[in-house]
């Protein structure tokens, strides 16, 4: 073969469509990432570092392929709505949104630009998607409801603490705008126990403080995965262990952070299936024909050394089936 022949080939080969295809997915991709956590909150970094070691096995490299902005808003509303500007004036490949607070900002700043969402309660409800099958639109990604947990949570708090009478429902109004998502299996079962329950909204702090400090000896709390109270849930065990409430959360980090009892998702799985959605979205699918997944593992943590102190005798049944015991 003559020589310009041969480079005649190799001109043809680079702009063939599968070279165009290869080029483009090693050229440096940019990722946007708004999260309602606090960078300072350890489970949150942990979770991150997830998602990058996940993108890592898939081939996308930070340095090297992909770019990745991260703001961090401590489910602080007004900087969640400068952070998402922020991040769509940068003109991202993808964005990464954590909390139904945090998608909702970040849909109200594009509806254009691929969004794959963590830890969203409600997304059909919220308007963020047209079904879990078929989202449309620009968005997909992992919702953490499963109808029954809000049934969950009440049956293992009153197995941990058989004096609790009254349970108080505790969430934020402002973020927890899928409280209708537990609200009908958390009265169910608290009916079939002879609980009563009461909504207990929280706006701040303060809210939080006289919620627990007032509550009755024989009453608990289901604290609602929100990103408010997800954010002050430090501060919410310790005014549980202050107060000798017994609280149930659906994060284990409130049981390590000195809460009694969690039930939920394993989070961290659920950011490295968010990866896999990634890097999908960045080969060329589109987010709205991607569904909108549930969680496919759940882990319950006990902490003992918060029952002993709140005078509770923890069931060995309970024991036995806790993926973690805290001692």
């Amino acid at each position: 073969m003559r020589r310009r022949d041969f480079i005649s080939l190799l001109a043809v080969a680079a702009t063939s469509p599968l070279a165009a295809r290869a080029q483009g997915l090693r050229q440096t991709r940019r990722i946007g990432v708004l999260t309602s956590s606090d960078e300072a909150d350890p489970e949150a970094q942990s979770l991150v570092t997830a998602f990058r070691e996940e993108l890592g096995k898939l081939g996308w490299t930070e340095g090297h392929n992909i770019e990745i902005d991260i703001r961090w808003s401590k489910a602080d509303v007004e900087l969640m709505k400068r952070s998402a500007q922020e991040l769509v004036a940068r003109r991202p490949d993808l964005i990464l949104t954590s909390s139904t607070l945090a998608t909702g900002v970040m849909l109200q700043q594009t509806r254009t630009i691929p969004i794959v969402f963590l830890l969203v309660a409600d997304p059909v409800g919220s308007g963020y998607v047209a079904s879990l099958p078929q989202p449309g639109g620009n968005a997909t990604g992992f919702t953490p409801i499963v109808g029954s947990l809000g049934g969950k949570w009440v049956e293992l708090l009153k197995e941990i603490a058989p004096r609790v009478g009254s349970v108080n429902l505790m969430f934020n109004p402002t973020a927890a705008t899928f409280i209708g998502a537990f609200r009908g299996s958390f009265k169910a079962a608290a009916v079939s126990l002879g609980i009563e329950t009461n909504d207990a909204p929280v706006r701040d702090m303060h809210e939080i403080e006289r919620l627990i400090s007032t509550s009755e000896p024989t009453s608990g709390v289901v604290m609602i995965p929100d990103a408010f109270t997800v954010t002050h849930q430090a501060e919410i065990a310790a005014l549980a262990a202050r107060y000798r409430v017994p609280v149930v959360s659906w994060s284990r980090s409130f049981a390590k952070l000195g809460g009694l009892i969690s039930y939920g998702p394993v989070l961290v799985d659920e950011y490295r299936r968010a990866a896999s959605y990634v890097d999908r979205i960045l080969k060329g699918e589109k987010p709205g024909e991607l569904p909108v997944q549930t969680p496919v593992k759940f882990e319950l943590v006990v902490n003992i050394k918060t029952a002993r102190a709140l005078e509770l005798t923890v069931p060995d049944v309970l024991r036995a089936l806790a993926d973690e015991v805290i001692e």
